[in-house]
């Protein structure tokens, strides 16, 4: 297969459909810009089987993906898209970033979510953005700003109420994405325990990719109690 991107997770490949491209999920674990990096064996194929879950949940429920199946334990067949050089955060809670910028304890009930924008450029470390930035980059046009924080609640909504009935608190979540061939924008990339902050409901316990970051425990463990809460879907 001919590569078009390699990333920090995940390669890109062609199909032999112009219109489609192929996911391989990685079992490379990063964090902090890079700074801290490891291969954790069978993380690319819990990231796989999840995303797909939480894109099957999102596509049945009226949210337009670029996905269209799972092929394999690590590749999965999407439609090819003109990504937008903007992540979507969702929060539900303070955490991460949120917190170091706001003074805010970690864990603190939001009002009502909240969605941010940042810039996606590694070498300035994603900056946050702001209405008016997003303009003047040439980023997004009004109406897609609009568009993006819509589907970006919708959901939140969605996945809130899903991971609660399985037991899991959605803290935050990061979104990319796209326009897809037929010129609707859809969620691109992964929704998975590498771009969802999830805590335990009962106990606590964070079962995402803070394990990695902080060293909070085994990155697989925590990842496969989340598969194994959501197949039930």
């Amino acid at each position: 297969m001919e590569k078009v991107y390699e990333g920090k997770a995940k390669i890109v490949y062609k199909h032999q459909d112009p219109d489609k491209y192929i996911l391989y999920f990685k079992d490379t674990a990063t964090a902090f810009d890079a700074t801290k990096k490891a291969e954790i064996a069978g993380k690319g194929e819990l990231n796989n089987t999840i995303s797909s879950l939480i894109f099957e949940l999102l596509e049945k429920k009226g949210i337009r993906t670029h996905f269209i199946r799972k092929l394999s334990q690590r590749e999965m067949l999407v439609w090819r898209a003109r990504r937008f050089d903007v992540e979507v955060v969702v929060r539900n809670l303070s955490a991460g970033s949120l917190c170091k910028r706001l003074g805010i304890e970690e864990g603190k009930v939001l009002s009502k979510p909240l969605v941010e924008f940042f810039y996606k450029r590694d070498e300035l470390h994603d900056p946050l953005l702001c209405y008016e930035h997003i303009i003047l980059l040439g980023l997004l046009k009004e109406e897609q700003i609009s568009i993006l924080k819509g589907m970006a609640l919708k959901t939140n909504q969605i996945l809130v109420e899903f991971f609660k009935e399985h037991g899991l608190l959605l803290v935050d979540f990061k979104l990319e994405f796209g326009e897809l061939p037929d010129g609707n924008i859809g969620i691109v990339d992964e929704i998975s325990p590498d771009t969802c902050r999830l805590w335990d409901l009962k106990t606590g316990e964070k079962l995402d990719k803070d394990r990695f970051r902080f060293d909070l425990g085994d990155l697989t463990e925590g990842y496969k109690k989340v598969l194994e809460r959501i197949q039930t879907l």
